[in-house]
């Protein structure tokens, strides 16, 4: 207090004030600046409580149940919009499980923007042209006052920014061939046993992938993004981490069909 009046003893009424209004505006942008806001990662629990209660052992989504829980989402969504990360305060950990997070919670949108469907490539224009007019090319996510697409948080953040390629088992597509939606939301806590599940699970799936020593066919994801799965080796050696039939040498590897219809429980 002593050294407060000490300061302020030379200045006159309309300077004290002056003074007052500047540090006021200044409390109040510091309050609005965003990486200000969100030093500390979200929680992800609204959306861990509403996979557990919508998506079946099979990785199977109730939309119906999305819907009636539509309220839920959206207060999710708004919580996953107004707080992106902060790449000073938060660890790569916790900012690719919000990634993660958001592609899925969104996908899930999209899907109740438009339900029912029979498959995510029925919304939009009847003639896609790949990053054009596709469902994953409508932006309809808006962070920080930028407008996103599906394809923006894929391509752009979570394959260029991250470099892992076990993200590709993580996020849904909403359709039967895409790696099971997972049923709790991804947490940077536990993120790397997430991860690791995701990979066995889905390599090991006789439904989207059918593996012997002799022969493989893969989904269809391993030749779209082939380059993000030899970066370290050939896709051989990618695949036999995590395959419970190691794939011998001259075996060869082919790609599976790739299933669109929606990923829905039967009722």
């Amino acid at each position: 207090m002593a050294s407060f009046q000490k300061a302020t003893k030379y200045l006159s009424l309309p300077q004290l004030l002056y003074g007052l209004i500047i540090a006021v505006l200044m409390a109040s942008c510091n309050a609005l600046d965003p990486q200000q806001a969100n030093t500390q990662p979200i929680s992800h629990e609204i959306f861990d409580v509403l996979l557990k209660k919508h998506v079946d052992a099979s990785g199977l989504v109730s939309y119906r149940g999305f819907e009636k829980d539509r309220e839920q989402l959206d207060q999710y969504l708004d919580l996953l919009t107004d707080n992106p990360p902060n790449d000073q305060h938060w660890t790569e950990p916790e900012k690719l499980a919000y990634w993660i997070n958001l592609y899925n919670a969104f996908t899930i949108d999209l899907i109740l923007d438009h339900y029912p469907v029979e498959s995510i490539k029925d919304i939009g224009a009847k003639v896609q042209v790949p990053f054009v007019n596709t469902p994953w090319d409508i932006k309809f996510i808006e962070i920080a006052g930028e407008k996103y697409d599906l394809n923006n948080i894929e391509h752009n953040i979570l394959r260029k920014i991250f470099e892992e390629p076990r993200i590709h088992f993580a996020i849904n597509c909403a359709s039967m061939s895409c790696p099971k939606l997972r049923a709790e939301a991804f947490k940077a806590s536990k993120l790397e046993e997430q991860l690791q599940e995701q990979a066995v699970e889905f390599l090991n799936d006789p439904a989207r992938n059918l593996i012997s020593p002799d022969k493989a066919e893969v989904s269809k994801i391993f030749q779209w993004f082939s380059g993000d799965f030899t970066k370290s080796g050939s896709l051989r050696e990618f695949l036999n981490q995590y395959v419970q039939q190691k794939i011998l040498e001259e075996a060869d590897i082919d790609y599976m069909d790739y299933e669109w219809s929606i990923n829905e429980t039967p009722n």
